[in-house]
């Protein structure tokens, strides 16, 4: 595959970091546009995502730290760069961090929780599919070694070096399962986005569907980490964790409004 994007004398760009850089672009501005048409102020939508983005970035260095840090004391500016995180449990700690930040912001700004996080969904949706996309060309988050005959082979030297991907052997495209559930899993939210019953309609049908893709699909990647008792990794902990905040959501249902969207009715108003 293709693990370096492009290659500027000796410095190369990594094709998961530019995959990673436009995932969080396009799903910053799906947000702002559905946060209009949830009547949500796109401003604090934004200020809400840059933490998140802020948070997990800050976290995962610090978990890094926190798990290798006779590694860091070693070679601290490298275990730093932007190439070296690839461990599933620092990712999946990384995103509790982020969550418990979002959190704070949105009840702090009193912004409605459940609307919000219908706002969020979509765009987490297809944030997720084109970082899906970008690990699957670097050989990031490799699969599991397969007979099957989809099986996909890295040959490239740097996959193995930035990400430990083993060369040479067909492994799953756990990257491509994960972009064929959650890329339809986009299409559903945005067509039930105006049909929408209740506040949380959108979040639940995420949370469920990638919380129970994310704890099957875990056990088809090469890299588990934070294994517990041999049975249950750290991701499949957080798996559980949104499966029953879908739930959640679920439960505790409390229909829209015919005057949800006060900002709408205003301007309907005006136009009579």
């Amino acid at each position: 595959m293709h693990p370096r994007l492009f290659q500027f004398g000796h410095i190369a760009i990594p094709t998961y970091g530019v995959f990673t850089a436009l995932a969080l672009i396009v799903a910053l501005t799906l947000a702002a546009q559905t946060a209009r048409r949830l009547a949500l102020d796109p401003n604090k939508i934004w200020n809400l995502s840059f933490i998140g983005i802020f948070t997990a970035l800050l976290g995962s260095r610090l978990l890094l730290v926190l798990f290798h840090l006779g590694d860091f004391l070693s070679h601290p500016f490298w275990m730093l760069g932007l190439v070296t995180i690839r461990s599933r449990g620092i990712f999946s700690g990384s995103v509790l961090l982020a969550i418990c930040a979002c959190l704070g912001y949105i009840f702090a700004t009193r912004l409605p929780l459940r609307r919000t996080l219908d706002c969020l969904a979509p765009a987490a949706a297809l944030g997720i599919g084109i970082h899906s996309l970008g690990a699957f060309a670097a050989g990031a988050d490799y699969g599991t070694p397969t007979n099957k005959p989809w099986g996909v082979i890295y040959k490239h030297g740097l996959a193995a070096l930035w990400s430990g991907t083993p060369l040479g052997v067909p492994l799953h495209p756990v990257q491509i399962y994960e972009a064929l559930i959650v890329f339809p899993l986009l299409a559903l939210l945005l067509v039930w986005l105006p049909r929408r019953a209740q506040d949380g309609d959108l979040a639940g049908i995420f949370l469920f569907v990638y919380g129970a893709a994310l704890y099957f699909l875990d056990f088809y990647r090469g890299n588990r980490s934070f294994v517990l008792h041999e049975a249950i990794s750290i991701v499949q902990l957080l798996a559980i964790g949104l499966v029953i905040a879908a739930a959640g959501l679920w439960l505790r249902r409390k229909p829209i409004a015919l005057r949800s969207h006060p900002l709408e009715d205003d301007s309907q108003t005006q136009i009579r």
